[in-house]
């Protein structure tokens, strides 16, 4: 805390000297008024307060002060200036719970209390399927909220692209297909189209879309198992993706659910589909010239989340996207400056189990590699499923494999998307 004016209020009405002993006495009465009211003002917590202890407080102690007084005010003033954060709470977490909060674990949209017992034990989120959502989606989904520890929220997601990729259409109304939106509608149609659904999706308590697909793919057909894009793209033209991206992110967004751009690089191109085997696209070189742009727009937009994807870069290394430090780190967040919410496409893939991963290996790998929260599909065993993945992941941080420090910045990634404050 500054008070530039006190010194010359000081001389301005200095009574006589005093002797040595009682100007030293003085003088401790000063500094004891002031750490006094630096410890008054922090008694609160804000975050404000914190700046008012970088230094200036400590300063204002004279330099007659005896050294057991200064020591008596600096562990005080110390203790004030550390401000708390998302990060410093999450380190007091243990390493189980972190994992979890990296975690979405599938549950069928007809059955969502079937994930009560991953939600209680602290998952970051949910991850729907299905085609036809029950009438009361949203009451259940505030009683599966009702479980998570400490009442902080739940990333609930699901697909909801438009045209064949739709899981409650019912629910929310129908969009076309984003090739469809690309060529017949405006930035602006497709803003208010998607804010429509995005409202009704709000209304059901999902507050997460695995959507829009930027990647830049102009074939004319229905995604399949060698062509994982087609009609899922808005077009062949960069451009018109990335005008149409932004607009779709923002519909979401104005209609209260957080948007997932995916599949970063780009698929458009792909050699096939990683859903059904290894797939590579087009070379990193050509990616950065007709895939990257519609990333960046959308990173310039404010995208909160991107998902990566499960296909080999050629150029950018051996392992799929989603694996990999250079894809992730190196380019994502180290050369295009992204700051928020990375999530891997399904680790089931038989991309990823193609590259030698089992699940659990493959959450450990994209943790590593800079992602944030891993998906996998819905089967028949997503309780051991999950357990195996939160396992590994502490097993990994236990054994070294896994910074912790990395696992906090994931946690606190998944954190952020929501606007949770630990600190609040």
């Amino acid at each position: 805390m500054n008070h530039p004016s006190y010194r010359d209020r000081r001389r301005a009405t200095a009574p006589p000297r005093l002797p040595g002993r009682a100007r030293n006495t003085r003088r401790l009465s000063a500094a004891a008024a002031v750490a006094a009211m630096l410890l008054v003002g922090c008694d609160t917590g804000t975050p404000k307060a914190s700046p008012h202890f970088s230094g200036s407080g400590v300063s204002l102690a004279p330099s007659a002060t005896p050294s057991h007084s200064r020591s008596t005010f600096a562990p005080a003033l110390t203790t004030a200036a550390t401000a708390c954060t998302n990060s410093s709470k999450l380190a007091g977490w243990s390493n189980r719970r972190l994992a979890m909060l990296t975690i979405a674990v599938p549950v069928s949209e007809t059955s969502v209390s079937d994930a009560t017992s991953e939600v209680s034990a602290g998952a970051g989120g949910v991850l729907l399927f299905g085609s036809k959502a029950p009438s009361d989606l949203g009451s259940r989904l505030t009683t599966l909220k009702s479980h998570v520890p400490g009442h902080l929220g739940l990333l609930v997601m699901t697909d909801e692209e438009g045209g064949g990729i739709q899981r409650m259409a019912n629910l929310v109304g129908s969009l076309p297909w984003p090739a469809y939106m690309g060529a017949h509608w405006t930035p602006a149609q497709i803003q208010q189209n998607v804010t429509k659904v995005a409202k009704k999706m709000a209304a059901a308590q999902v507050n997460m879309d695995l959507a829009p697909v930027v990647d830049v793919d102009g074939r004319n057909v229905a995604p399949s198992h060698t062509n994982p894009d087609g009609w899922r793209s808005f077009s062949g033209n960069t451009s018109v993706v990335s005008k149409a991206g932004v607009a779709y992110m923002n519909g979401l967004r104005a209609g209260g659910v957080i948007p997932v751009v995916k599949h970063f690089p780009g698929l458009g191109g792909s050699t096939y589909n990683s859903d059904f085997g290894p797939a590579r696209t087009l070379p990193w070189s050509t990616l950065q010239k007709v895939g990257i742009p519609p990333f960046t727009a959308a990173i310039k937009a404010g995208a909160p989340a991107i998902m990566v994807s499960n296909n080999i870069v050629p150029g950018l290394g051996t392992n799929p996207a989603s694996l990999s430090p250079t894809a992730i780190s190196s380019e994502l967040r180290g050369k295009m400056g992204f700051k928020g919410l990375v999530v891997t496409d399904s680790l089931s893939a038989k991309a990823i189990s193609a590259a030698g991963f089992s699940v659990p290996a493959a959450a450990v790998q994209a943790l590593r590699s800079g992602a944030d929260m891993v998906l996998f599909d819905l089967g028949s065993n997503v309780s051991s499923q999950t357990s195996s993945i939160a396992t590994a992941i502490t097993n990994a941080v236990t054994g070294g494999h896994l910074s912790r420090s990395r696992l906090i910045d994931a946690a606190g990634h998944v954190l952020a998307v929501r606007h949770v404050n630990l600190c609040s």
